[in-house]
């Protein structure tokens, strides 16, 4: 049975339940937000960027045109959604044909299986796809070839690759960089920057990031909300960050956030990893004297029964619960559970207010919040 506090969100069911997952994602959005909602989170959506196809581009135009002038040597699809916005945009300037016969002329290089799925699709085989995925190990196999007077045809995604194509270039190379779309702003701003206050305030408990430009984005939207050391330091403490591989991850490890990232960079692995990661972070059986309770985010399941806690409440008894029968002054639970600068904390009225909602919330169960007289509150165990 599950209960949900007045005017909530129905009761869902799945390992996640109780616990809340940012979404910055603009493609595969509703993808990823499917397959969270599936096991029981709540899904703040809020997309960091947004792609803008340049189908009708002119610079699109005129790098496609410049492929199809002098013959390829070498070809780099850098991603599967990149790769078949192009072919989609040569067709329909009706140059599709022509362009995929002059990169079968071409070697062709993936920097992975997506990548190299668009380039089957066209009929087409990749030479060389590094298993890393990464783009320095195409950058590493291409420099290890004779370069001078050769044309290298770059397909960006999303943003200007100037190192990369800077190394070909010094080595003798003729690159001709296809900006096939682009990230622009997110169409709601507003949304990120709730969802930077949420991280802030703790009241997010993972962010998976599937592109390293939507981390820059959320960290740039951090900034401009004045909050980025608060946001950094929630995220190397209590937010967990899952990337969808090591190149994503790269934003973070340099404000020194620790991340992890499934073996295979794929969407459903990125989700597994999610669940295994914030499980084990955030879940928690503690043995009372009315049973056993397991405490996950903002749910506690107690007796067969789903019972839906405030944030607030339900960070106070997170509290408790490390340290189940020992006594915790409000002083600690304020220094615990309230996060932010000192000059925004409240004082100890606040801690006895969440302590009398939680109560409220935990119903038959409240009992097990006790107080001691002039010391504090305990979470009552089992003898």
């Amino acid at each position: 049975m599950t209960t949900a506090l007045p005017g909530g969100p129905p009761p869902p069911e799945g390992p996640l339940v109780g616990l809340t997952v940012g979404v910055t994602a603009d493609r595969r959005r509703d993808e990823l937000t499917a397959l969270l909602g599936r096991r029981g989170a709540t899904v703040v959506g809020a997309p960091a960027l947004r792609i803008v196809p340049l189908s009708d581009d002119a610079l699109l135009h005129e790098a496609t045109e410049a492929c199809l002038s002098g013959g390829l040597d070498y070809v780099v699809a850098t991603t599967g959604v990149g790769w078949r916005g192009w072919m989609s945009a040569a067709e329909g300037w009706g140059t599709g044909a022509r362009l995929v016969a002059a990169c079968r002329e071409a070697m062709l290089v993936s920097r992975g299986p997506k990548a190299a799925g668009a380039l089957r699709a066209c009929g087409l085989r990749e030479a060389y796809a590094p298993e890393s995925e990464a783009l320095d190990d195409v950058l590493a196999w291409l420099l290890e070839r004779d370069l001078r007077g050769r044309r290298v045809a770059v397909q960006e995604h999303g943003a200007a690759l100037p190192e990369f194509t800077a190394a070909l270039r010094e080595r003798g190379a003729d690159v001709i960089t296809v900006p096939v779309y682009r990230w622009g702003p997110p169409e709601d701003p507003e949304a990120l920057r709730r969802l930077v206050e949420q991280t802030a305030r703790r009241e997010i408990h993972a962010l998976p990031f599937t592109s390293a430009p939507a981390i820059e984005a959320f960290l740039a939207a951090a900034d401009a909300a004045g909050r980025r050391a608060e946001v950094v330091e929630a995220l190397r403490h209590d937010v967990l960050p899952v990337c969808i591989g090591p190149i994503c991850a790269r934003p973070l490890m340099r404000e020194g956030v620790p991340c992890v990232w499934p073996e295979r960079g794929r969407l459903g692995a990125l989700v597994r990893t999610l669940v295994r990661e914030l499980t084990a972070l955030h879940r928690r059986e503690v043995a009372t004297e009315a049973g056993p309770l397991v405490l996950q985010g903002t749910a506690v399941l107690a007796g067969g029964t789903t019972l839906w806690l405030p944030p607030l409440p339900a960070a106070v008894l997170r509290a408790l619960a490390e340290r189940p029968g020992a006594v915790l002054s409000r002083a600690e639970l304020l220094r615990r559970v309230w996060q932010g600068p000192v000059a925004r904390q409240p004082d100890e009225h606040a801690v006895e207010a969440a302590v009398a909602r939680l109560r409220t919330a935990l119903g038959p169960y409240g009992h097990l919040v006790g107080t001691v007289t002039k010391r504090g509150y305990r979470l009552a165990v089992a003898p």
